[in-house]
């Protein structure tokens, strides 16, 4: 089937021609014919395999008959980045250049004032991102009332970047009759109830099984030992045939350091990410397609449909944490047809993550060995020591500082004795003080001087201390002996206490804990009240 056959105008066909493409991929074999139809479409397809042509191809063509007017465009494209953004409205400079179509392009980190100059002279095609197509909106610059066909394209990408209530109010300000495209490379739960609210009786095109890698890329992971990430991507680099390539990192800070490691050791690279100026992101991304740049360290800003002539290979120098963005990373090569080679260099801290990515593509990827470096570490493996330094305390930290990984590690191998432990029955009991017990009378009166804190009936049976300390008891109890000065000391000593004291304590019941038990203690001085008794 040639690109003839589906129903192309002659203006469309003879720009493609000029492309260098001849016959359609299957997805744009079934998506072209229904979006001529005036059908709204599901359409989920692997990346690389030409989505992007299959409905710009047929948006030229349907609007090829009509006009703009100022602030109103005709149709709308949702791109969730701006490198791919403003990809797509290269495609339709490409396939359009024969069409008398105007064009805007609405991205961030650009002025204001060119883009509304654009609109205000009227667009047939608006291609943005969400969060600049919104600022000119509620700034009045956009008016939405005349959408004929409304395209949201990588919808999952816009599910992970958190703009799905943007695009729900886009389309709440959109007009009910209109035509409207899903295009998404995987296919979650969250996505398809996004597209029952949008579209209206969809047809589903689906040409490969969601998320799953092009049969051209050619995928090989490396295990490698943590600190050597580096050395390992330098020797692949020198030792493949690699003509380009993206070497994608997790995290933005990620990339500015691998950058600069790389260019110290005399590699021709350039680095893209999110925190970028949008004229560095631009001038970076055109040096890298026109051949300027040969390596560009990145993060997933171009894991999405850019699409480089010709990339040789993928670097995965991180695993990345959804196993989704695998699939795209590496399907910026092997594309149209194209062989690619895409390495992943994972640890054994990544075992999670590699499960995650082998259940989503429903194969293991295949594992190769490096001559020269330690590549038998096994997934899941335990972590390597690191420094002291480098570990945090925390709830595993023991005796000594080590925590508990180093403490089973240092004791493997090693024969110890065993510790001699205290016997059972070698328990000291518990203390006598903790006890209560009955107050004798001999006692009581030997560390009251003959008086009990409460009064009572004991109280009446004991006598009274004089102010000189000779008076005697009315009621005929023992008289209190005079301590010598040698018995003093002792006698003040009995007062404290202590654990091994044998003096009295009043409790309340059995039941009571031990910290609630205290030892009596009243004063010297007589008591009238008590010596009337």
């Amino acid at each position: 089937m040639s690109f003839s056959d589906l129903g192309l105008g002659p203006d469309v066909l003879k720009a493609v021609e000029d492309a260098g493409y001849t016959q359609p991929t299957p997805i744009q074999e079934q998506a072209i014919p229904l979006v001529l139809q005036g059908r709204d479409i599901l359409g989920c397809a692997q990346t690389g395999t030409g989505k992007t042509a299959s409905f710009t191809l047929p948006m030229i063509d349907i609007l090829a008959s009509g006009r703009a007017r100022a602030r109103m465009p005709r149709s709308l494209i949702l791109e969730p980045t701006r490198e791919l953004a403003a990809q797509v409205a290269e495609n339709f400079e490409t396939y359009g250049k024969y069409s008398k179509l105007n064009m805007a392009l609405l991205i961030g980190g650009e002025a204001f004032g060119e883009q509304v100059r654009k609109l205000d002279r009227g667009v047939d095609v608006l291609i943005a991102t969400p969060g600049r197509m919104m600022d000119l909106f509620d700034r009045g610059n956009i008016l939405l009332s005349d959408i004929k066909v409304f395209v949201i394209d990588e919808a999952d990408r816009m599910l992970d970047m958190g703009f799905i209530p943007d695009i729900e109010r886009i389309v709440s300000l959109l007009p009910r009759l209109r035509q409207t495209l899903f295009f998404s490379a995987t296919m979650p739960p969250e996505i398809r109830r996004l597209a029952d609210a949008f579209l209206i009786n969809p047809k589903q095109v689906s040409v490969a099984p969601p998320a799953s890698p092009a049969e051209t890329v050619e995928q090989n992971l490396v295990m490698v030992q943590r600190d050597d990430k580096r050395k390992v991507l330098r020797h692949l680099l020198r030792t493949e045939d690699v003509k380009n390539a993206l070497i994608f990192c997790n995290r933005k800070r990620d990339v500015t350091i691998l950058y600069r490691s790389l260019e110290k050791h005399g590699f021709n690279v350039g680095a893209l990410h999110g925190d970028l100026p949008q004229n560095k992101r631009t001038e970076t991304l055109e040096q890298f397609k026109a051949g300027s740049i040969a390596l560009l360290v990145c993060s997933d800003v171009a894991a999405r449909g850019l699409d480089i002539a010709g990339l040789s290979h993928v670097f995965n120098f991180d695993v990345p944490i959804n196993a989704e963005d695998y699939v795209h990373r590496i399907g910026r090569t092997g594309r149209a047809g194209r062989s690619g080679r895409a390495f992943m260099l994972a640890t054994s801290d990544d075992a999670k993550q590699l499960a995650g990515i082998n259940r989503l593509i429903k194969k293991d990827v295949p594992r190769v060995a490096l001559e020269g470096f330690d590549a038998s570490e096994p997934v899941g493996a335990a972590e390597p020591e690191r420094p002291a330094r480098e570990r945090g305390g925390g709830r595993d930290r023991g005796r000594g500082g080590r925590d508990r990984g180093e403490r089973e590690q240092g004791d493997r191998g090693r024969s110890r004795e065993p510790r001699e432990r205290a016997p059972v029955a070698a328990v000291a009991p518990e203390p006598e003080l903790l006890r209560v017990r009955p107050i004798e009378a001999p006692v009581r009166e030997s560390l009251t001087g003959g008086r009990l804190a409460g009064g009572g009936a004991s109280a009446s049976a004991s006598a009274s201390v004089g102010a000189a300390g000779g008076g005697g008891h009315s009621g005929g109890g023992r008289r209190r002996p005079e301590p010598s000065a040698r018995q003093e000391p002792d006698a003040r000593r009995r007062r404290r206490f202590d654990d091994d004291d044998d003096r009295p304590v009043v409790g309340f019941g059995d039941h009571m804990p031990a910290f609630l038990l205290r030892a009596v203690r009243v004063s010297p001085e007589p008591d009238p009240i008590g010596a009337e008794d």
